[in-house]
């Protein structure tokens, strides 16, 4: 394969492995040179064992299209992405930051709202937001800690520094196929991990049990603790399952619980019900107690609200935490920062031009040929608008959206994302990609070493959803003297 490394150019953006000379990076240097060395029938045959692995292992996702759920397996590339454990460092303290001042920032919104009277943030942006709930007002859970699992989407500039792309603290999703990644390349490059020091991702299901049990209403030794899915046509029911399974915990639906009389929950068991002291979700607030929310609602517990204002019950992440992960509100993550720890942001932010106000709206649409549109509310790589990648007639349409529902959308510069080595077609080539880390809080702030690494395996395109046909590597933490 050496002759195909000495091919790859990473032109004008900052790629994961090389430099712009073609030099390995210190924390790759061991892995470019195994790969350069490795024939092209062998990373053929390696690739191949990936594919099998991931089929053997039944690691896939469902995409949904037309009515039909299909299951696909796990898009996976066997090259990893190497980090250096200095760089991670200081990216996990930013993580830390960001993380505790969205939880006060959410408390705050519940209770007093001074963020809101001191002019921080805009008082009609977060009440007027549909991820405001006010049935969630007057509460405050365990450690003021709402979002428990968050999911940070980074991406790197072509300077190679880390900037925070979207904050995920409702339900986020990846975290099985980051432990999947690394299960499969132990599997198909052993001998990497034997000469590499290489920091293990293997304990996040131990440490996302701990960090549930340290939510539960009852100090006992061994809280119940269960997770409630949507069931098996979710899109991340592999996900749900894989955890549950990984943490020893039950995997329920909305019926296997119940609220009794006096507001604790129940699970039902063949051997009778069972109280629950913390429940993991991933079901969306609307879907969680008809008593409160959705009324048509059959996946969701009635009453769930009641017990968990009578703090009978813990839930991860906190009903309402989706008031901060709003892409409006993400623009204002620095003054929150600010304004709560009186400290610069340690992670940066992405430039964000917001709809709602008339002159920054004005900017979007004169130079909309330029930015990505993103929907507030927006999920999984759909709705956007890419400026450079668009014709006439979406940018037409997009000037329109933001014209009739400014509230409803933020505008962001074309990032130059960068680059990493990636096998395609049984060549290397550069594929843009990104980072989602998981940070943890409960009793402690944990974050896990790496995360999940998403790439676009489409040549130029910057969307690196799965369900938008992007796929995944293994993310290296490394220490640069390896």
């Amino acid at each position: 394969m050496k002759e195909q490394w000495i091919k790859y150019a990473p032109r004008d953006f900052f790629d994961e492995l090389l430099t712009s000379n073609s030099n390995p990076r210190i924390a790759a240097r061991a892995l470019v040179k195994y790969f350069k060395g490795i024939s092209s029938e062998e990373m053929e045959q390696r690739a191949n064992a990936a594919r099998l692995a991931i089929r053997d292992m039944g690691v896939s996702f469902s995409l949904s299209s037309k009515g039909e759920d299909k299951e696909r397996p796990w898009p996976f590339d066997i090259i990893p992405r190497t980090i250096g454990s200095q760089m991670w460092n200081e990216v996990a303290l930013g993580l830390k930051q960001r993380t505790k001042a969205l939880n006060l920032f959410i408390d705050d919104i519940y209770n007093s709202q001074n963020i809101l009277r001191d002019g921080i943030v805009p008082t009609n942006v977060v009440l007027d937001s549909p991820n405001f709930k006010t049935a969630c007002s007057g509460f405050t859970p365990p450690y003021k800690a709402w979002a428990n699992i968050c999911g940070t989407d980074l991406v790197r500039d072509e300077t190679g520094r880390f900037l925070v792309l979207e904050d995920n603290l409702r339900v986020p999703s990846g975290v099985a196929y980051m432990l999947e990644n690394r299960d499969v390349t132990k599997r198909i490059l052993p001998e990497l991990f034997r000469n590499y020091s290489i920091v293990p991702v293997d304990d996040y299901p131990l440490k996302l049990y701990q960090m549930l049990a340290s939510l539960s209403p009852r100090k006992i030794r061994r809280p119940v603790i269960v997770l409630l899915t949507p069931g098996i046509h979710n899109s991340a029911y592999f996900e749900h399952a894989f955890l549950a399974q990984s943490m020893g915990v039950e995997l329920v639906e909305g019926s296997d619980l119940f609220v009794d009389k006096d507001n604790y929950v129940y699970m039902h068991t063949v051997d009778g019900s069972i109280k629950i002291d913390v429940i993991y979700r991933r079901i969306d607030d609307e879907y969680l107690d008809p008593e409160v929310f959705r009324e048509d609602s059959m996946i969701g517990v009635p009453g769930l609200m009641r017990s968990w204002k009578a703090k009978k019950i813990s839930i991860a992440n906190s009903p309402g935490s989706g008031v901060a992960d709003d892409k409006l509100i993400y623009s204002f993550v620095p003054e929150i920062i600010k304004y709560y720890f009186k400290e610069e942001p340690l992670l940066p932010s992405v430039p964000t031009y917001k709809c709602s106000d008339p002159n920054e709206l004005k900017v979007v649409k004169r130079n909309i040929k330029n930015l990505v549109v993103k929907p507030t509310d927006g999920a999984g790589g759909k709705g956007l608008l890419i400026g450079p990648n668009s014709t006439t007639t979406e940018r037409a349409k997009f000037k329109r959206l933001i014209s009739k529902s400014p509230r409803k959308y933020i505008a962001q510069p074309t990032l130059k994302l960068s680059t990493s080595p990636t096998y395609i077609d049984q060549q290397i080539k550069p594929r843009h990609l990104d980072l989602r880390p998981f940070i943890l809080t409960g009793s402690k702030s944990w974050v896990t070493p790496g995360g999940l690494t998403r790439v676009a395996l489409k040549e130029g395109s910057l969307v690196v959803n799965s369900s938008q046909g992007g796929g995944s590597k293994d993310t290296w933490i490394v220490d640069e003297g390896t």
